[in-house]
Parts: C-alpha cells; structure tokens; sequence
C-alpha cells in the first residue's frame, strides 16, 4: 500500500509464441473445429433452473405450511436451502458476473443480479472476484481472497500470530460463517476499502450509491429470508434462526472447501513482487503465475463438476474467465498438455477429499512457521 492506494504491479510480458498464445490458440482451434460456443449450453440453462428450484422451491414450502408440523423436515427445507445457494454461488451467479452465459451484457448483467437476491453485493463482488483474485492470484496485500481476517494465515507472506498454530482446527468453523458474515457485514467493510482505493470509481458506482444499494438489498433479502418464515412457517422465531443457520452453514462451509484448495496449497508458489525504480515486478508472465498458484481437484467426479460449476477445474477458469465452466472438463487435456510442452507446472489432486486433506496440512504449516 502507498497513501491508501494499491500500488501498481506489473507482469512479465506473455512474450511471442508463449505459454499463453500457444494454449489461447488450441482452445479457440476446439471451439472453431468443433463447432461449439464457448457460451452456456443448454444444459447450462437447466442447470440454472434446477439450482434456483432448489434454493425458492423450499422456502415457498416452508411459507405455505409445510414443515409446520415436523422440525426436521423444517429444518431439512433449510439444508436444501443452502444447497440451492451453493449452486446458485457456484453454477449461476460466478458464471454470469464472468459474462459468460451469452455475448450479450444485458443477459449476463440480469442473472448477475442473482446474488444481490441471495444477499451480496454484484459491484464489490466484480471487485474482489474479477479484479483482484483473477489478476493478482496469492499475492499478498493485492488478493483478497486471502485478505480476509487475520485470525487465518492463509499466506506464507502474512504475520505469523501464535493462534494460528491451530488454525487447522478451528479454520473450519470460520468457514462455516464464511456467507453469513458476507451477508451482514462483508459489504459494508469492503465498500469502506475500495472507496479508499479508487476502486469503486471503475465500477461506475459512488460511495453513496454503493452505501444505499447494499443498505436496499441487505434489507431485501432478511425481509423474504426471515421474516416470511416468522411469519407463516408456524415455527418458533428460535428454530426459524437455527434453521437460518443450518442454510448459512452448510454453504458457508461446502462453497469454502471448493475455493480453498484450489490455491492454499503446498504446491502454489505465493510469489512477491520485486520493487525495481519503484515499479513492482513480477518475474512471470500473468498466465504462468496463474498455473503456479493454482490447482484442479477430482477431474473425473462429473457430479462434483456439475454441481459446484466446474470450479474444480480452476485452472482452466482462471486461464479463461470467458468461457462458460460447461467446457472446462473438455479443455483441461489441452491446457495440461501445452502446459507440459512448455515444461510448466499443472496441479491437480485425483479427488476432492485428498484436495481438503492436503489443503489442511496447508493450514497446519502455516500456522506454525513461515515458509
């Protein structure tokens, strides 16, 4: 940081006949030979209803009666609220504020909108997500993917605080509030740093604006969430919250073992930048950054890719933010295999339990000495 401004880091140049070019051109080749749009599917679209179903489908049940008169077939509507919310994180919303369901913005800008109805706030979300993360991977200071609080050391360049030596532990429960604090404070803390940053100023949006918008949606969303149920469930206002709970719990934790393990890894390279004549440098190319400090999990698991919108191939989602996650299973082979041609990195764990387990082991080392 340099007077509250996030200072300027600069990637090596991609260079001719590069990583990049190389893998660019055999993608597009795919899509062109095979006569495919990189754009959603079909199955995408059903994919989009079915995950909406299962995010409004219970909570019109629990507002019309049911569940009235059994608590965990109540409670049980909830959980599969929270699975709804996963697939609406992960399959419909990350998808469309990526523009990838169509060439044309006004669709993409419309199903965006998505998460402003299960909670968030698209214009921060763009900023974290699409800007920072996607641009400056695992760097320090620059991704806040990894910014977030200080009680986890997610990054072998943050502070080494002695309750981190069992953040293994209670790093899943910080997990599990991960939504929860996203949709009541995270906004309002976020918006305060991007004003600061100028960041909100790219986003055509001014802090009032971004104020009163999150302020609008905020109360939105507990009006349906959880007043509706106080109202009509016939429950309790106690096992309503609990219920309230269990949804921001399960996809809390479920959507936070997906992004973890695809970059707080052993094998990710966590690079700084080098200060030359006050310029920071990286001493890769963006593209090679991105392979050293990402990793693709459980390849073959077609229920897993489905469900969590293929971001376990985050590889090949961070290479191609503009193709919708459908195709990243039939493109993987490619990136892996000019990837080797160029002698790079390709990481990838066989399946998503060994992904958490190795993930974990992350947490544990880093939490009892810097790397």
């Amino acid at each position: 940081m340099k007077d509250g401004r996030r200072e300027l880091v600069r990637f090596a140049p991609k260079g001719n006949n590069s990583f990049i070019e190389m893998v660019q051109g055999e993608v597009n080749n795919y899509f062109l030979s095979n006569n495919i749009s990189p754009y959603a599917t079909t199955g995408m679209w059903v994919k989009t209803v079915i995950m909406l179903f299962c995010y409004f489908a219970p909570l019109v049940s629990m507002i019309t009666g049911v569940g009235a008169n059994s608590l965990w077939l109540f409670w049980g509507l909830w959980f599969l609220m929270g699975c709804g919310m996963i697939g609406i994180g992960t399959s419909v919303m990350h998808d469309a504020n990526h523009g990838t369901y169509s060439p044309k913005k006004n669709i993409n800008t419309f199903i965006g909108y998505i998460l402003e109805v299960i909670g968030g706030y698209t214009v921060n979300w763009k900023i974290q997500h699409n800007i920072l993360h996607h641009t400056y991977t695992n760097i320090s200071g620059l991704d806040d993917d990894i910014n977030g609080t200080k009680l986890l050391r997610l990054s072998p360049q943050q502070p080494l605080y002695r309750y981190h030596r069992y953040q293994y532990i209670y790093a899943w429960c910080l997990y599990m509030i991960m939504t929860l604090y996203w949709m009541t404070a995270k906004d309002y803390i976020q918006v305060l740093g991007y004003k600061r940053h100028d960041l909100l100023v790219k986003q055509k949006v001014s802090f009032r604006q971004a104020i009163f918008q999150i302020t609008w949606y905020k109360m939105f969303y507990y009006g349906y969430i959880l007043v509706l149920p106080l109202l009509f469930s016939g429950q309790p206002w106690y096992f309503v919250l609990v219920g309230f709970l269990i949804m921001h719990f399960t996809a809390g934790l479920f959507l936070s073992c997906v992004f973890q393990p695809s970059h707080i890894m052993p094998t990710s390279a966590f690079q700084l930048p080098v200060t030359v004549n006050g310029v920071h440098h990286m001493k890769d190319s963006w593209a090679i950054h991105e392979l050293a400090n990402t990793t693709d999990f459980a390849p073959r698991n077609r229920f897993l890719t489905w469900f969590i919108g293929g971001l376990n191939f985050q590889i090949e989602h961070h290479l191609f933010t503009d193709i919708c996650h459908v195709h990243y299973r039939k493109i993987a082979p490619i990136v892996k295999s000019v990837a080797g041609k160029f002698g790079l990195p390709y990481h990838v764990q066989p399946t998503f339990l060994k992904a958490l387990k190795i993930h974990a082991r992350m947490l544990r080392d880093l939490g009892r000495k810097p790397r």
